[in-house]
């Protein structure tokens, strides 16, 4: 994957490059003659060489045509904000000269204006439809190339007309090595050997030296404290040993090459070998690093995959048969083109290649085959040993590697169709079903590498014991769990995009990746909904620019909350409704600064709010009507936090204020979610508001012959002993009525909170009973009276 980015990369960057330096109406007419030609060379094109650079040049004109209308779009915006400033001509006038000569030559440019960006925007389309028309011709030339069948290798046809063919075919080889000699000695002639000798240096310097250094770090720096704890040790090292087992032989290659190339020693002929061979020397590089970083045979406890020492041993060396099979049939592929031999050459060097991937595929399989042999048995000799011991054998048998299970059902069904196809003299088939093989092992390997890199990267850097994440937490104020759930977003992101990557790596040799590129432009060019464009550059700086202004504002929530507010005279109730305000409003902001960077401006979002407006009348009018109450509550503060409140026939503590709901804790501390607009529109009863102070009362009854001074003092006494009673106001003692031989006593006293009313009660009652029972005074109990009928007295005579 790796390899197929870096081959195409150039070419992209080298177009883009060229477009936006090129005036946007002579680009779009050199695209418009670049578009012809194509157009005139599809009809004439045979191979599949040929047509791949028409599809580059026709991708090519597709954004050369997209890139000039992207130019003017803002010259014709520009323009039309010009005549809008002139206004429009009142009938019946007549304007000035000058100003009637500058609106004449604004409509005259606008017109040209509008007019190129027309001609680009067909162009484009044109273009599109031309590469998508060459696609359909490659595929099609691709299906008869693969169908194409041939002498098989069996028959000794094939080898007689090999035999006669190999006399002219090594003398085109022979004539091409004398090419590149000849080119070679002449540019050293001329230039000598300084620059061939400074290019091999540093690229054996950088294939042996470096690169074993920078192996042998990453190891070192793995095995130390300083690396990160978990699985990021094995993976990071892993992927640290793919990228420089690649890059640096892959590096080393064009290092070489370019030095050759600087003093004019490759020829145009052996261009495209030299640009093959080092094609061929990154992917080999790959191969034998993928296989090095996933399978460690010196190192068991780095290994990534569930393989014993025996294994991984015969696999790396399988791994290594593969990668020099892949170049060599990459440089032989090239050298046939470029050495122009027959037909008949091609075809047998074809069958020998597929013939040679079939033997390595097939020791893969024994392999394989051997260590799922030895897994099952381990697996028996554990049932068998807990058997013997007496222990509980398990429900399920211990499960193996399941790849391996896949591996070798998919291997088996391939080497008999590339067999099949072999003997039956379809040789383009079986080879490119073995080299798919191959390929496909190599892409899914790295993908999954890439899987396990991405999960445990994300979920450390986004950990809240790392660095990052601490940052975060301090400087936004989420929680642990939210920064880990981040975490896990952005490794769900992240095996998404090496998902895309694997795909577009498995489907490459199928075809031409120029109409996926050609799509990714139409997606980079915007989805205009409206006289809105939306484009993925515009929603990632929406996102990022709202991410900044949230975090900016949260950061400065925490500091208003936690720094200067609790240095301030306000109590919790006005501190929290000042933080809770400073939430939304940094809310607010956020979104309004996204949607401002995603270029929708404040008139089409009063337009939407006005559209929302009748929704908001009809099914979100109690949620309008609980958001308004709670800003009502934040503001007026009839409530806050703290206050003890009586709302129907419940009571409780408030403990949070929010602007939809209100939060109250009520005895039994389960929490009570009220409505905001209940606490507007209803009777509250607020015991705590203004320093209320709680009133304690206390009425009984004695008999009339009762010495009520000694009571009235005994209760004075009471209420001054108890530490909760307030001297201010005073306790006071009253005779609140006489009758029926009684006197009703009622007195009263204050103490400091309505919450404190309950517990000084009980203990007063407990202290005036102990004294009453002290000073022989009795309290009145309420008499009883039931009439009961005697049932022996004699009944009264009826009538």
């Amino acid at each position: 994957m790796l390899c197929t980015w870096l081959s195409m990369a150039p070419l992209a960057l080298a177009q883009g490059d060229d477009a936006a330096a090129d005036d946007p109406i002579a680009q779009l007419a050199q695209a418009g003659k670049d578009l012809k030609q194509i157009q005139a060379a599809v009809e004439t094109a045979d191979t599949p060489d040929t047509l791949k650079t028409l599809s580059d040049r026709a991708l090519a004109v597709q954004r050369d045509a997209d890139a000039a209308r992207n130019a003017l779009q803002p010259q014709l915006e520009q323009v039309d904000a010009r005549v809008a400033q002139l206004g429009e001509v009142v009938e019946g006038t007549t304007e000035a000269r000058d100003i009637a000569a500058q609106r004449k030559a604004l409509n005259q440019q606008r017109s040209d204006l509008a007019s190129a960006i027309a001609r680009a925007k067909l162009l484009a389309g044109d273009a599109k439809q031309v590469g998508a028309d060459i696609e359909k011709m490659r595929v099609t030339q691709f299906s008869e190339d693969l169908a194409r069948k041939v002498n098989s290798p069996l028959s000794p046809s094939l080898w007689k007309q090999f035999a006669v063919h190999v006399p002219a075919d090594y003398s085109r080889l022979v004539v091409l090595y004398r090419l590149g000699e000849t080119a070679a000695r002449k540019a050293i002639a001329e230039h000598g050997w300084g620059t061939p000798l400074t290019g091999l240096a540093l690229a054996l310097l950088m294939f042996f030296p470096l690169r074993l250094w920078l192996r042998a770090a990453g190891r070192r720096y793995a095995a130390s404290e300083r690396a990160p704890d978990g699985r990021l040790r094995r993976s990071g090292l892993a992927v640290w040993l793919l990228a420089v087992g690649t890059l640096l032989p892959g590096f080393a290659v064009v290092v070489l090459v370019a030095a050759l190339d600087a003093i004019g020693a490759i020829p145009p002929r052996l261009q495209q070998l030299a640009l093959h061979f080092q094609v061929a020397t990154f992917v080999a590089a790959f191969i034998t690093a993928l296989s090095a970083c996933l399978l460690v045979p010196k190192r068991p406890s780095w290994r990534l995959l569930s393989l014993d020492d025996t294994a991984a041993w015969r696999l790396r060396k399988y791994a290594w048969g593969a990668a020099g099979l892949t170049f060599l049939s990459i440089l032989l592929v090239e050298i046939n083109r470029a050495s122009r031999t027959s037909e008949i050459t091609t075809v047998a060097v074809d069958g020998l290649i597929a013939i040679t991937y079939m033997a390595l595929i097939v020791a893969i399989l024994v392999s394989l085959a051997r260590l799922h042999r030895r897994q099952t048995d381990e697996a028996q000799a554990k049932l068998d040993a807990q058997t013997d011991s007496g222990a509980k054998q398990p429900k399920a048998p211990v499960r193996r590697s399941g790849w391996i299970v896949l591996a070798r059902l998919a291997g088996h069904v391939v080497v008999a169709a590339a067999v099949i196809a072999t003997l039956l003299g379809y040789l383009n088939l079986a080879l490119f079903v073995a080299q798919q093989l191959v390929w496909g092992a190599v892409v899914l390997l790295a993908a999954s590498l890439l899987l396990k890199f991405a999960d445990d990267l994300s979920l450390w850097l986004l950990s809240p014991t790392s660095r990052v994440g601490k940052s975060i937490v301090l400087t936004t104020g989420l929680n642990d769990a939210k920064v880990e759930q981040a975490g896990v977003l952005l490794s769900a992101v992240l095996r998404i995009g090496v998902i895309l990557l694997a795909v577009l790596a498995l489907t490459a040799p199928f075809g031409n990746l120029n109409t996926f590129f050609s799509a990714m432009d139409s997606l980079s060019n915007g989805l205009t909904i409206g006289t809105t464009t939306l484009k993925p550059s515009s929603v990632l700086y929406a996102v990022l620019a709202f991410l900044v202004v949230w975090a900016v504002m949260q950061a400065f929530q925490n500091w208003l909350t936690n720094t200067y507010l609790p240095k301030t005279d306000l109590d919790a109730g006005a501190r929290n409704s000042i933080s809770t305000v400073t939430r939304y409003l940094g809310i607010i902001a956020a979104v309004l600064w996204g949607l401002t960077a995603l270029g929708i401006g404040f008139e089409k979002l009063a337009l939407v709010v006005s559209a929302l407006s009748v929704g908001i009348g009809f099914g979100l009018q109690a949620i309008t009507q609980n958001f308004v109450s709670g800003l009502i509550l934040l503001a007026e503060r009839p409530v806050k936090i703290g206050d003890w409140v009586k709302l129907g026939d419940q009571e409780g503590d408030i403990k949070r204020i929010s602007v939809r709901s209100t939060e109250i804790q009520v005895g039994d501390k389960s929490t009570l979610i009220v409505p905001n607009s209940e606490l507007i529109t209803k009777t509250i009863r607020n015991m705590t508001m203004g320093n209320a102070q709680g009133r304690i009362q206390i009425q009984f009854s004695v008999p009339l012959s009762t010495d009520v001074a000694a009571v009235r003092q005994i209760l004075l006494d009471c209420y001054n002993e108890h530490v909760g009673v307030l001297a201010e106001p005073a306790p006071s003692v009253f005779i609140d009525s006489i009758a029926n031989g009684q006197v009703a006593i009622n007195s009263f006293a204050y103490v400091s909170g309505p919450r404190a009313v309950y517990g000084v009660r009980s203990d007063l009652y407990f202290t005036m009973l102990q004294k009453f029972a002290a000073a022989h005074i009795a309290l009145s109990s309420p008499t009883d009276i039931h009439l009961v009928r005697d049932p022996a007295a004699p009944q009264e005579p009826q009538g």
